[in-house]
């Protein structure tokens, strides 16, 4: 059977797993495993930029700040500090790599300004930063001969001492993961002296997100189940005007078509933004979007309209080129039809816990991204900090591990078991999946959306414990397959968001509860989970 040993294992291959890559070749041999092609992650569809202080204008304490506030009292001050601080440095090596980042009439860089900064500090690539980055850093690791990319293949579970026979007086330590080849369902252990999730966040465990299909909350779950801390994960940012389509249900609808002149509409046409505060279309995100939800629930629709089209034609085209080309091809004419739109899972800002060299608590795991939690976002991420995150803390990664000198394989290494299928078959019920799959969806929008209630997280955590139970049995008696893994991810991911929600007595951030609308604690207080094995 295939077995891999590789000095370094990555699982993801966004921003975070490709700069963390490029940072350990001149340490190892690096081994990445991506799900789809190589290209294929939350970083190819972040719009935005990265934020970080640039002009002489700004300050690093104004940052922070900004970011502080954001993040409604649950940032640790010591992370966003890191970030801040070390953000510009990082910035600039991608700027060495060629990214190729917007600059002005003077050659400088085009310095942007989003909700909650207060000052022009977003660097950007058009409309396309991610995309920009994603491939810049592609191009130089395809280049890199210590680095080898897997794609299309997946993470099955992280080896620990769980997965060998005279485990008692060992410590919680990673040994790599079995991965599965999606194209032939072969799965094999890659073992290596230190594993990096960066895995993305878990849009899909919601009916609209922004997220790409493959955001299944998979280093949050295969680390949970390893044993790993995961913090906060009740705090999932939505942005409040996805298109609502078929085909077109990833694709965000900009907060500037509001902020030029766009009018948020019930299906039958009226306003009602002014219901729920005197800003209208412009008061905070997080405000609209509840406005959007409440509306959406109280009148059973499934979507409401933004309507543009008392603007001119041109007007909107010239200002809104992308999002009118974009619903075009899905025959929507933006100038002259209302926009159908819904609030979309945007951003997980909880996840694994990490200290501020991007450790977990199980010895030789590393974890970097969305799929983390570091302290910086708190219960608010702030605009662009996330792709300035990954930068930073993959650094702090590779320099933790430089520092600890000439790395050995640990003992157990060469004791780790080939993968055992004995007892599963294959089946061709995907229905059992697919069904299970939309109900996990169908609950977390209802009961586990912007809006939270005891009463809903409740009804939301038995269906749930059910429905796990049901994949559990599926997956113990079932050959491996991509479908499977994502189901079992996000079954696992929805419980957590959960439970943790149950345990946050208060509306904080993006987490608002009817049943207790102003109860803030008076001090940081993170949720906790772990499992116990």
């Amino acid at each position: 059977m295939t077995r891999i040993k590789s000095d370094f294992l990555i699982i993801g291959s966004g921003v975070s797993g490709l700069f963390t890559a490029l940072k350990l070749a001149p340490l190892g041999s690096v081994v990445v495993v991506t799900k789809k092609a190589d290209y294929e992650s939350n970083t190819n569809y972040a719009q935005g930029g990265i934020a970080s202080v640039f002009d002489d204008k700004d300050k690093f304490e104004e940052h922070i700040q900004d970011t502080l506030e954001s993040g409604a009292g649950l940032c640790d001050l010591e992370a966003v500090r890191v970030l801040v601080e070390e953000g510009p440095t990082r910035v600039r090596e991608l700027l060495d790599l060629g990214v190729p980042f917007t600059r002005n009439q003077t050659g400088e860089l085009d310095l942007a300004r989003e909700g909650g900064h207060s000052k022009n500090r977003i660097i950007h690539s058009l409309d396309r930063t991610g995309s920009a980055v994603e491939q810049s850093l592609l191009d130089h690791v395809h280049a890199n001969k210590n680095i080898q990319i897997l794609e299309n293949h997946a993470c099955v579970d992280l080896i620990t001492k769980h997965h060998l026979k005279d485990k008692d007086n060992l410590p919680l330590r990673c040994y790599g993961a079995y991965i599965v080849d999606t194209e032939t369902g072969e799965v094999f252990p890659v073992l290596a002296k230190k594993t990096i999730l960066a895995t993305g966040g878990a849009g899909q465990v919601y009916l609209h997100t922004t997220n790409p299909n493959i955001a299944t909350g998979d280093g949050v779950a295969s680390a949970y189940r390893a044993g790993a801390i995961v913090k906060n994960m009740e705090f999932y940012q939505f942005h409040p005007t996805s298109l609502f389509h078929e085909q077109g249900n990833s694709f965000l609808i900009s907060e500037a078509v509001r902020g030029h002149g766009g009018i948020l509409r019930e299906i039958g046409g009226r306003p009602f933004m002014k219901d729920y505060h005197d800003m209208g279309e412009l008061a905070p995100r997080d405000i609209v979007a509840r406005a959007i939800d409440d509306t959406m629930k109280k009148r059973g629709e499934p979507h409401v309209l933004l309507d543009i089209t008392h603007r001119p034609a041109n007007d909107i085209i010239n200002h809104f080129p992308s999002i009118y080309e974009r619903c075009k091809k899905l025959g929507i004419d933006i100038t002259t039809d209302p926009i159908p739109v819904v609030p979309a899972a945007h951003y997980m800002c909880g996840g694994v816990a990490t200290d501020l060299l991007g450790r977990t608590n199980i010895a030789d795991l590393y974890a970097c991204g969305e799929t983390t939690c570091t302290g910086v976002h708190g219960g608010n991420r702030l605009a662009s900090n996330s792709l300035l995150e990954c930068l930073v803390f993959s650094h702090r990664i590779a320099g933790d591990i430089e520092s600890q000198g000439k790395l050995s394989y640990s003992a157990e290494t060469d004791l780790i078991p080939d993968w055992n299928k004995e007892g599963t078959t294959n089946t061709e019920e995907w229905v059992l999946i697919s069904h299970d799959l939309v109900e996990i969806k169908t609950i977390m929008s209802n009961y586990v959306g912007i809006v939270r209630s005891d009463m809903r997280l409740e009804r939301a955590l038995r269906r749930l414990k059910l429905i796990s139970e049901e994949v559990k049995d599926y997956y113990n008696r079932t050959t491996v397959s991509i479908e499977l893994l994502e189901l079992r991810n996000l079954v696992k991911v929805a419980e957590l968001i959960v439970r943790s929600a149950l345990l946050r007595k208060e509306s904080r951030g993006l987490h608002f509860s009817t049943d207790y609308p102003e109860d803030r604690t008076p001090s940081r207080q993170d949720t906790i989970l772990s499992h116990k094995l």
